[in-house]
């Protein structure tokens, strides 16, 4: 280690300065838990709460455990490192992997974006019914379809108009965390409030989880999102984040994952208290059901958790599939580069337009869907690979690579994600493109 440099003036002469506060110390993983809790989340949580109760918060906590993990290896990997993630692979090993892993990560927030619009347009919807006279609302309905454009004019013009686009877009997302928290937690309390659960009853629920059903992957799914894992890097990196910055970014990790644990239980807990056996299909049935329940403050309440969630998901998202494709193909990983934020209004603007192609046409998105899901099948495992490859070379992270325990943890989660790809595959891909083979002339 080199000496400090001697100060030249006495105004230089370093002090002792107090350590930052908590909430100055984290960002990375904020932005983090915005973009895992969106329309998908929502809508999951509140179908387990309601058809499992609280059997299954362990399922939650598991998904955390696993995200965790991987976005500690982010932060250290971009900490630790002055090349990006991809830039790294494509010197190490080559780039066809690293063009790979972008085009993978490209498609699955591509679909997700189009989760995310229909999110958005949902909760303008359902917001309009308790602002708006049943007349008002009918007039104006075909023009709510156009809502999303809106959003998505607005978040290309966030795109392009800040500088500093990390410190914008980590102030916007504290904004929305502090909006999902305050909504969620007032449903809740007035979950709580109009129906309490027995202990006797949560009980009941634990003994009754279901020991093996591949379905639930989905709740792991929405959860334990690999590709914003991996942005995290970026994230760091992006903020300034150094080898001495590194017990910063493991509590950064922490608090977004605590995050992401906290808005999702409330979530499932709030859809066990009052929806319990009500089918639930989309976050638009969870906002109806709740009206009668709470009165007229639970679909606003609702709703503005489910539009913090659509908007902060909707805009991040976009981001890690055009900033890592961009990585991939090696034209930059930064911000006030072209190709970043040109391929991320790319990502906004194939969503949007799927999205109103099912809004206004009556689309069907199910082709589109199952080409994201192959896709997933293949990147997701890939891209966390790469991140324990990484993490563990030597050469890269220095003395800095993963423990024994980490590295288990990591593993497992590894499987984990190929246990997903498989039932991906063969209960969802394979059969689809079976009916479409025999439905074929």
């Amino acid at each position: 280690m080199s000496a400090p440099a001697i100060p030249e003036t006495p105004s230089e002469v370093p002090t002792t300065a107090p350590r930052s506060k908590w909430y100055r110390r984290v960002g990375p993983g904020l932005i983090i838990a915005c973009v895992v809790i969106g329309p998908g989340s929502i809508t999951t949580s509140s179908q387990v709460g309601a058809t499992h109760g609280f059997a299954l918060t362990w399922v939650v906590l598991l998904a955390v455990v696993f995200m965790l993990t991987f976005m500690q290896l982010g932060a250290r990997l971009g900490a630790l490192s002055n090349q990006s993630p991809l830039e790294i692979l494509a010197d190490k090993i080559g780039r066809p992997l690293a063009v790979l892993i972008g085009i993978g990560t490209f498609f699955i927030s591509a679909s997700f974006q189009f989760g995310n619009n229909l999110g958005v347009d949902a909760a303008v919807k359902e917001l309009s019914r308790d602002v708006l006279s049943p007349e008002s609302r009918e007039s104006i309905l075909p023009w709510l379809d156009y809502s999303i454009v809106a959003f998505n004019a607005l978040a290309i013009a966030f795109l392009l108009a800040f500088k500093n686009l990390y410190r914008a877009l980590e102030r916007l997302m504290m904004c929305f965390v502090g909006l999902m928290l305050l909504s969620f937690a007032l449903n809740l309390s007035f979950a709580l409030a109009n129906q309490a659960p027995a202990p006797a009853a949560v009980l009941t629920d634990a003994a009754a989880a279901p020991i093996l059903d591949f379905s639930l992957l989905g709740l792991v799914g929405t959860t334990f999102v690999i590709t914003a894992a991996f942005y995290q890097t970026y994230l760091v990196q992006q903020k300034g984040w150094t080898r001495d910055d590194m017990a910063d970014g493991m509590l950064d990790a922490r608090v977004g994952s605590v995050l992401m644990a906290l808005i999702t239980l409330m979530i499932m807990c709030t859809a066990a208290a009052v929806l319990r056996g009500q089918p639930l299909k989309n976050y638009t049935e969870v906002a109806s059901q709740l009206a009668p329940l709470f009165g007229t403050w639970g679909r606003p309440l609702f709703c503005t958790g489910l539009f913090a969630a659509a908007y902060s998901s909707f805009l991040v998202n976009s981001m890690i599939g055009g900033f890592i494709l961009a990585d991939g193909l090696g034209l930059g990983s930064r911000p006030n580069q072209p190709a970043t934020r040109a391929l991320t209004v790319a990502v906004l603007l194939i969503g949007m337009g799927v999205a109103l192609f099912v809004i206004k046409l009556g689309f069907d998105p199910v082709p589109a869907v199952v080409a994201a899901q192959a896709v997933t099948v293949l990147a997701a495992p890939l891209t966390a690979w790469a991140l324990i490859w990484l993490t563990n070379r030597q050469d890269i992270m220095g003395q800095d690579t993963n423990k024994p325990v980490t590295n288990l943890v990591a593993w497992t989660g590894f499987a984990l994600l190929l246990a997903m790809a498989a039932y991906t595959a063969f209960a969802k891909v394979l059969p689809k493109i079976s009916n479409w083979l025999e439905a074929s002339p």
